[in-house]
């Protein structure tokens, strides 16, 4: 190998983090083309996971980093819903591998590499009166240097209500409510008054009231958008739902 060949790949070396992918980007910054990647994958000192995306040879992905580098194509993206309550302990039922739930603002599919090795959904969600840049009590994972961005719980629980009727059950969001005892009424009701969902508003009022949390009591529902006086009205694979003004 020649020298300057050596010298870049050494200086890849030392900056990739094992248990990490990277880009095509990436390797320009280290003055690495196109070309010379190519070099490298069938010499087998790197591993080519798909277009553009790179790995050590051998190395086993991890989470947080495969995450991170998916926000940088994702606008938006952020781990949320039932997968950020469970981040914060706040969960029904422990699965063997749980599906990753993930939210963005533009529609798109996760690519095959990361969903071979995270099962995992991506939904297109514009719940809340925010810009993609600026999502609301999102933010890198319990504020680690280099963790993902997840949703604070309060997000959380009402991406989770969000999904009931769609992809996620009455019934276990109800369990899920029933333990946010420790959820933060000033969060919650900021993010209530900018929620686009009439029925994510009705529906953390109601079941909130159902299980008495301590929270439910300090949001005044006047100041929130619940809609018209009529109840919402919605047929699902729970049944009928019907939340009332």
């Amino acid at each position: 190998m020649a020298t300057t060949e050596r010298s870049k790949l050494n200086s890849l070396y030392t900056r990739l983090a094992p248990s990490a992918a990277l880009t095509s980007k990436d390797l320009a910054a280290l003055d690495i083309s196109a070309d010379l990647a190519v070099h490298y994958v069938r010499a087998g000192w790197l591993t080519r996971l798909a277009r553009g995306v790179y790995c050590r040879p051998n190395d086993t992905l991890t989470l947080y980093p495969s995450l991170v580098l998916l926000q940088r194509k994702f606008e938006g993206l952020h781990v949320g819903g039932k997968s950020a309550l469970d981040w914060y302990g706040l969960r029904q039922y422990v699965s063997q591998q749980p599906m990753l739930h993930l939210y963005g603002w533009e529609s798109g599919h996760l690519p095959d590499w990361f969903t071979e090795r995270f099962p995992a959904e991506y939904h297109r969600k514009r719940l809340f009166d925010e810009l993609p840049d600026a999502l609301r009590h999102v933010g890198p994972f319990e504020k680690r240097s280099g963790a993902p961005q997840a949703s604070a719980p309060e997000r959380a629980l009402l991406e989770l209500l969000s999904d009931v009727g769609v992809r996620q059950t009455l019934q276990e969001a109800r369990e899920l409510v029933e333990s946010s005892y420790s959820l933060r009424a000033n969060v919650l009701l900021e993010l209530l008054q900018h929620c686009k969902s009439v029925k994510t508003v009705r529906l953390c009022l109601q079941l909130g009231r159902e299980g008495a949390l301590p929270w439910v009591a300090k949001l005044d529902s006047a100041q929130l958008p619940t809609g018209s006086d009529r109840p919402w009205v919605s047929q699902s694979g729970d049944g009928l739902l019907v939340l009332k003004p």
